[in-house]
């Protein structure tokens, strides 16, 4: 080195060792793996963030009674263990459960509605996790009321055994009873009975429901005597977001678990593919999501609802990655995960906050169903999050 050179070195390291300058930081290395790898490792875990969270607001004492709402949570906190298999996850679920289901099996419930079946699912889940004899006989007590339960007349079961729900199939009810009649014949070595059963009903409910637009109607009324329905046709006004999420969760689902020589599998191949492209049709541009009244975005005081859309991107990437429907719909369920993620949030106390999710909805027109509470953290939108979460996290 030079004398110079070495008096300007010397200089510099007087004035770096004063704190006078600072050194440049040294040029980064490349990393060593493609950037959305990089990104993907330190994307949050939202799955483990939203039931951490939720766990922390509620216990398996305080989180509600037996309703489908929590039903579905819980089965998407189950998805959550299995694959981190953090046992307070089971736990959990576990100790919701034992709150209704005694030792001996028996369970006070009535059954008298499709929605007070949804959380059987728990039930056939914690005989897989446990092998306890009296889940068994629990889930027994939903496929035994099953056996008489009311149905239309080319066999669908009316949404409740009631007088204000007789005669009545709606979107919503394929959700609560056939994911657990599927489940329940793997279980139980019962799949022939309820694979056909399940199958059957989807038909049924989408050779009423479903119209040439490919969405599925709320409701249908074979009576055609409630106050929503079309004289001519019995069918409700409007295209409820989230009741079409529930069947199109479930056609999935029944899928999933058919034979794939089942003789109705066609039928139901057909029935999802038209639903997707209704769907793909009427996904927001601006945003990914759904609309509350899904084919009505334009008009005044419609909203893009969490739950709903949810539910579509779960159903369109699952549909896609099992061959049911064209690769293409990859792009729909990407975009609307995306979406859904631009409504979590995490507030101030460091837990989740998942926003605009539609409460509890009955049967009703568009100004009922734009009018809806928009809720956060509810049930509805929590479950149907884990659900799609679990499925697209790491695409």
């Amino acid at each position: 080195m030079s004398p110079r050179r070495l008096r300007t070195a010397l200089t510099t390291l007087a004035l770096v060792t004063a704190g006078l300058v600072t050194l440049p930081a040294a040029t980064p290395a490349p990393p060593a793996a493609p950037v959305s790898a990089h990104l993907r490792a330190a994307a949050p875990d939202w799955s483990v963030a939203v039931v951490d969270s939720t766990m922390a607001r509620y216990t398996p004492s305080t989180i509600g009674g037996w309703s489908y709402p929590v039903g579905l949570y819980l089965y998407g906190q189950y998805l959550t263990y299995r694959r981190t298999h953090d046992a307070r996850y089971l736990t959990y679920i576990k100790n919701y459960v034992d709150r209704f289901v005694k030792s001996d099996g028996s369970i006070d419930q009535s059954f008298n509605s499709l929605d007070s079946m949804q959380a059987g699912r728990l039930l056939v889940i914690l005989h897989h996790e446990t092998g306890q004899d009296r889940y068994r006989k629990a889930a027994k007590k939903i496929l035994d009321r099953l056996a008489g339960y009311p149905r239309t007349a080319d066999g669908g079961f009316w949404h409740a055994d009631s007088a204000g729900r007789a005669h009545q199939l709606w979107s919503d009810g394929v959700y609560m009873v056939n994911p657990f009649l599927v489940e329940y014949g793997k279980e139980f070595g019962d799949s022939a009975y309820t694979d056909d059963e399940a199958a059957k009903q989807l038909y049924v409910y989408g050779s009423h429901l479903q119209v040439a637009n490919g969405l599925l109607r709320h409701a249908y009324d074979e009576s055609k005597s409630a106050s929503w329905a079309d004289p001519q046709t019995g069918l409700a006004p409007e295209h409820w977001c989230r009741a079409v999420g529930w069947y199109s969760m479930a056609i999935v689902n029944v899928l999933d678990a058919l034979p794939a020589n089942h003789p109705r599998r066609a039928q139901l191949l057909g029935i999802f593919r038209k639903l997707a492209a209704g769907l793909e049709k009427y996904q927001d541009p601006a945003t990914g999501r759904w609309f509350q009244v899904i084919d009505k975005g334009g008009r005044s005081g419609n909203w893009t609802e969490t739950s709903c859309s949810s539910m579509f991107t779960y159903a369109l990437s699952r549909g896609t990655q099992q061959h049911y429907l064209d690769p293409h719909y990859a792009d729909v369920a990407r975009r609307g995960y995306q979406g859904v993620l631009a409504k979590l949030s995490t507030g101030p106390d460091g837990r989740t906050d998942l926003a605009d999710i539609s409460v509890g909805t009955n049967v009703g027109d568009y100004a009922y169903y734009v009018a809806r509470t928009r809720a956060t953290n509810d049930f509805h939108g929590l479950g149907a999050f884990l659900i799609m979460n679990e499925q697209l996290r790491g695409d």
